[in-house]
């Protein structure tokens, strides 16, 4: 089945509406096609190529229709850009002309209290629209950032205490006396931020065109790079020169895990899912974390995962995995939101493909405030680079709040 391009319509609610409809046709030839599959492995033991073949191609058609449809949803809800003629802000005015021209002097006097290094060598704070532009585009392309708390802070490392536990609460009658309690051990979490940079290119001929709005273009053009590495930090990065990501801490079996471990529990099959009734072992992950963190948990894996997850029933022999009617709203895994990210780990022996949990709760990012810029014409001529950084944190900060799948035996 070929997917349809449903991107290109200057009218997205209508275009929504049909995607949608032919979203949920694919998802009915694709229940038709894996029963047929399933119904094949059971009278014969082995289903049919062209049978698996067909559920295969119907699978992947699914996953980048769905992802159409998010992408059009999303667009569909950024604000119109206003009419009229806008009040001229000074010193976005600046920066528009240092970026097109490489004219600074206006920014100049600014300089020392907007910027870490010298503007020759660290290039200048973004006007802060340009900045909250930037931002809001990565926040739409990140996954990590839509289902993970987000805190700005002005400095290069944010404490946050929490608590270990100590405090005593007691009933107490109404004129009973009320003794003074245990007070709580607090320990802190600190979470330093690291530099992230893009390197946009534009012509002088792109740069000199009225026409572009320069804040516009530059948004766009970072905007994927930092989604991109960002993500792939949240998730596994080692915390050197980069954020501490959800999969950083030791990992360690849920019943013997200790206070700073990632609890998991395991499929008991050694890179797969169990033969019978895989779905049981989803169920076994939703009921590992606590019911605080299970009420608004969800599951976190990559596409390839999620095409073998979909082929599963229940019980009942109803398929654990359906869409949202919602456009742009997550699709559902037994009944919790799933999210898509590809720098999770494909199915493979002692992989940790899967995770669960209250995300909001559990990670946390810190953005420090501002975006820098520092043209550079003379590097790679005749283009003009922009050199454009942010300065992004992130860690578990509720080592109770996520879990994962193993594939391995224990």
């Amino acid at each position: 089945m070929e997917t349809k391009d449903i991107t290109s319509s200057p009218r997205p609610g209508g275009e929504i509406k049909a995607a949608m409809t032919e979203f949920l046709t694919a998802f009915e030839s694709f229940k038709s096609a894996n029963d047929q599959r399933l119904h094949e492995l059971e009278a014969r033991g082995a289903d049919d190529v062209v049978t698996r073949e067909k559920v295969d191609r119907i699978n992947d058609a699914l996953t980048e229709q769905k992802a159409a449809i998010d992408r059009l949803a999303l667009a569909g809800r950024r604000p119109a850009l206003e009419s009229g003629s806008p009040i001229i802000d000074e010193r976005k005015a600046a920066f528009d002309k240092y970026v097109r021209q490489g004219d600074g002097a206006l920014l100049g006097a600014q300089a020392k209290s907007l910027n870490i290094a010298t503007p020759a060598e660290g290039g200048y704070l973004a006007p802060s629209e340009t900045a909250d532009m930037i931002n809001a585009l990565v926040r739409d392309a990140s996954p990590m950032r839509r289902i993970s708390s987000v805190r700005e802070i002005g400095a290069n490392v944010y404490k946050k205490p929490v608590s270990r536990g100590g405090t005593v609460a007691n009933w107490v009658g109404e004129t009973s006396a009320r003794p003074e309690t245990a007070g709580p051990t607090l320990a802190s979490i600190d979470i330093p931020t690291a530099e992230l940079y893009a390197m946009p290119a534009a012509t002088q001929a792109l740069l000199d065109d009225g026409v572009i709005d320069i804040s516009q273009w530059l948004a766009d053009e970072v905007q994927g790079e930092f989604a991109a590495q960002e993500t792939a930090a949240f998730v596994k990065g080692d915390g050197v020169n980069k954020p501490s990501g959800f999969l950083s801490p030791t990992k360690t079996a849920e019943a013997n895990r200790g206070a700073s471990d990632i609890g998991y529990i395991a499929t008991g099959v050694e890179g797969g899912f169990p033969a019978s009734d895989p779905s049981d072992i989803l169920l076994d992950l939703i009921y590992t974390p606590k019911q605080v963190y299970r009420a608004n948990g969800q599951f976190v894996l990559n596409r390839s995962v999620l095409g073998t997850v979909r082929k599963f029933k229940d019980a009942d022999g109803n398929y654990i995995w359906q869409p949202n009617l919602e456009a742009g709203r997550p699709s559902t895994l037994l009944g919790f939101p799933v999210t898509e990210i590809e720098d999770m780990d494909p199915i493979a022996p002692d992989s940790y493909s899967i995770a669960f949990g209250d995300f909001r709760r559990g990670y946390l990012i810190v953005d420090r405030q501002g975006v820098q810029v520092l043209r550079d014409p003379y590097s790679a001529k005749p283009f003009v680079l922009f050199y454009t950084t942010k300065r992004v944190g992130g860690a578990v900060q509720d080592h109770d709040a996520i879990k994962l799948l193993k594939f391995a035996v224990s």
